[in-house]
């Protein structure tokens, strides 16, 4: 695949075409602006990725995603149960010494090197196991947790909730291939930078199966669709929702309060994004573990303070998943409710945490396959329930509030809230401090996921434009503007174009993985082969 290079107009025009609504707003308020100029593109957006399989009233993704999701359930042998305690074991690193070692055994000699050249290998990477993990998770635990998990609820009651985890476990299957073929079949630069996830197995991989044109059509739409993602649910949907926590914890008013916020978020997030994938990691990697830990208490603080109420939240979840009240558009309409945020939630079948990934220190392409699986169950069994638990338990049987509001927006003491305010208003009935808490919990998640995807995106950009300086300087720059154009906009039109950028990634990379499948389960193998000699 040849990037298209010396392109300098092209990225020159792309920069000034989204700038100038920024540029020019000035009649009406930039907020104002902005969403009208922003919501028909959105909605056009949403209606082509999330239209019905022909017969059906099913959108197409959800086909592709569970089906995909249950067949390597079951090919693996289900690895997203059998396999945890080894990925937790890889995350702390029990096998490390198979990326170092330098003698003694010979069978860790694979694919023909030789043992004592192993840990010079295993240098082509440049974050550990742990950082891989931190920086993808981080990409995908965000508002999506907080603010997306209200607005399922909001709109296909508790029994959302139970759809969103049975996608977050056979989601884990998902992460394992895709995150395994992202490291098998990654590029390093001669410095030593590391290029990788579906645009390159895409590549390389369906080239070694024969089928080269489909490989490098697929790629490229993926790479494009994913550069797209980064603007939109990576990045304007966070600074929109962290906008929004802000104006509301303040009680800023003015047309342009949200705007100087995304100038402020913009500003902290380009210092860090300059210095690349390691410092994106070092951030992460003390970020993510913080604020989900923290979190996560406030969560359970809430849950065990309504202890005798859990088991009737449960209840709920589960009766209303197939039973759901009137209104709430049956049984079809919770279930894609419920699989539409969990995808957004975790990504599982994006192929868009594998770019993160793919920059691991080891030999072994199918250890990091099994670490990625920890994402989803992180991300949307652990972080997601609770936060629907909270939610739940707060209304009960609708006595806050009533299930099925329109577009996720439900009345709350006379005030019209969506999204985050949900969560907030929930967590501020058990915590009287909570106001300041959630705050900080949506801005620090809002900027690590940020951070996180605007790595994806420049890795997809210079796969199509180059890696060059102008390159690298025009994604960064275009990638800044639109922290600003998602904290200005309006929720609905921002987390429907960013619903549909994250899951149009599932078209091109699902398609990759169901033709190379039995390429991971030989890394699979290799792996579990190296791995005798540490657990016998």
């Amino acid at each position: 695949m040849k990037p298209i290079t010396n392109k300098p107009k092209l990225l020159t025009i792309l920069l000034l075409l989204f700038s100038t609504p920024l540029i020019f707003a000035q009649e009406k308020g930039l907020d104002e602006q902005i969403n009208e100029a922003f919501t028909p593109i959105a909605n056009w957006w949403e209606a082509l990725v999330l239209h019905n399989f022909p017969g059906t009233e099913i959108p197409t993704i959800i086909f592709l995603l569970v089906g995909g999701a249950l067949f390597f359930t079951i090919y693996f042998g289900f690895i997203n149960v059998r396999r945890f305690p080894m990925a937790i074991n890889t995350v702390r690193g029990k096998y490390d010494s198979l990326d170092h070692h330098s003698s003694g055994n010979p069978d860790l000699a694979i694919d023909g090197d030789i043992k004592d050249t192993i840990a010079d290998e295993s240098e082509e990477g440049e974050v550990s196991h742990f950082q891989a993990l931190a920086t993808a998770v981080s990409g995908t635990v965000g508002n999506g947790n907080i603010a997306g998990v209200a607005l399922a609820i909001a709109v296909g009651g508790p029994g959302a909730t139970f759809w969103m985890i049975l996608c977050g476990l056979i989601g884990m299957s998902t992460k394992f291939v895709e995150c395994t073929l992202g490291v098998k079949y990654r590029d390093i630069g001669e410095d030593g930078t590391v290029y990788g996830g579906p645009m390159y197995y895409l590549t390389r991989g369906l080239e070694e199966k024969g089928f080269a044109k489909l490989g490098k059509f697929l790629a490229v739409v993926f790479a494009l669709l994913c550069i797209g993602a980064s603007f939109g649910g990576g990045n304007a949907a966070q600074s929109n929702q962290a906008a929004m926590q802000l104006v509301e914890s303040f009680g800023m008013t003015g047309g342009n309060a949200r705007t100087i916020i995304g100038v402020i978020m913009m500003i902290i997030v380009g210092v860090i994004i300059i210095g690349g994938i390691k410092r994106i990691a070092s951030v992460t990697e003390k970020v993510v573990p913080f604020m989900a830990l923290m979190y996560v208490l406030a969560c359970i603080y809430i849950i065990l303070s309504n202890f005798s109420f859990i088991d009737d939240a449960f209840g709920m979840i589960f009766s209303q998943a197939f039973n759901p009240q009137a209104g709430l558009g049956g049984l079809l309409g919770v279930l894609i409710t419920g699989f539409r945020r969990a995808a957004f939630s975790n990504e599982a079948g994006a192929g868009s945490a594998s770019i993160a990934h793919s920059a691991v220190k080891t030999k072994y392409p199918a250890s990091e396959g099994l670490v990625a699986l920890l994402e989803p169950f992180i991300d949307t069994v652990v972080i997601c329930t609770m936060t629907a638990l909270v939610i739940i338990i707060f209304n009960g049987d609708s006595t806050v509030f009533t299930y099925g509001g329109e577009g996720g927006k439900v009345l709350i003491d006379g005030l019209e809230v969506e999204g985050a305010g949900i969560t907030a208003a929930a967590f501020a009935k058990y915590i009287s401090f909570s106001g300041p808490f959630l705050t900080i919990a949506v801005v620090l998640f809002a900027v690590s996921t940020m951070i996180s995807w605007s790595y994806y995106g420049l890795q997809s950009w210079m796969f199509v434009f180059g890696k060059s300086k102008i390159s690298d300087l025009t994604y960064k720059s275009l990638f800044l503007i639109f922290i600003v154009i998602g904290a200005a906009g309006d929720m609905s039109s921002v987390w429907a174009f960013s619903d549909a950028m994250i899951l149009a990634l599932v078209f091109p990379n699902m398609i990759g993985l169901l033709i190379l499948f039995p390429k991971v389960k030989e890394e699979l193998n290799k792996y579990l082969k190296a791995t005798e000699s540490i657990t016998s």
